[in-house]
């Protein structure tokens, strides 16, 4: 059997996969299912109905999806920049599309989906999830490289959101020790999220 955490740590994140193959369809099918939710749940935040939320999430992922495919990656750009700048593009040519086939022409300045905050929205629900995604592939690798009380101190504290106080008693650690390897851990963490992001561009 494969060791899960040196694949994980080795592959691609979803996002590089598709502009690396753009043509590979598992890799579509994991980010429509990724997206896709996120995008309908902002469409919805914004006001729109059911039935017009669905439409405009698949609209929204057809756009990125072709975005991602044609847009040049510029090396001088952090990952996040790129992703967020392809955002914007499909979402301005959601909008022109939008326009060629209303009635009336232009959206209105206080429509949602015509509005500079809700194209920002949809960058940062996108940009969210690849966030995410490369901290959970970070997670993955920092916890091998420490030992397991000082994971169960940083998890512990950092996400179940114990007192210092208490993971000393539940680890029969001092308190100093506990917030010690919280501090530790999330400097590993740092430093692999970086390394990850670097080996992405």
């Amino acid at each position: 059997m494969p060791d899960q955490t040196a694949s994980s740590a080795t592959s691609a994140s979803l996002l590089v996969r598709l502009r690396q193959f753009p043509a590979d369809p598992t890799a579509w099918a994991e980010f429509i299912e990724r997206y896709g939710g996120s995008i309908h749940t902002w469409c919805r935040r914004w006001g729109l109905q059911e039935a017009d939320a669905q439409d405009v999430s698949q609209d929204v992922l057809v756009k990125l999806m072709k975005a991602m495919q044609a847009f040049r990656y510029d090396p001088a750009l952090l990952f996040r920049g790129w992703l967020k700048t392809v955002v914007h593009h499909a979402w301005q040519d959601l909008l022109r599309d939008r326009r060629e086939i209303a009635v009336g022409g232009e959206a209105g300045p206080d429509e949602p989906m015509g509005s500079i905050e809700a194209r920002d929205d949809l960058a940062a629900h996108v940009t969210l999830v690849y966030e995410q995604e490369l901290l959970e592939r970070a997670l993955q690798r920092v916890r091998t490289r420490v030992q397991p009380q000082t994971w169960d101190a940083f998890r512990l504290t950092a996400f179940d959101g114990l007192s210092g106080a208490e993971v000393a008693a539940r680890l029969g650690m001092p308190v100093t020790s506990v917030y010690k390897a919280k501090s530790n851990v999330q400097k590993l963490l740092e430093g692999e999220v970086r390394e990850l992001e670097r080996g992405e561009m």
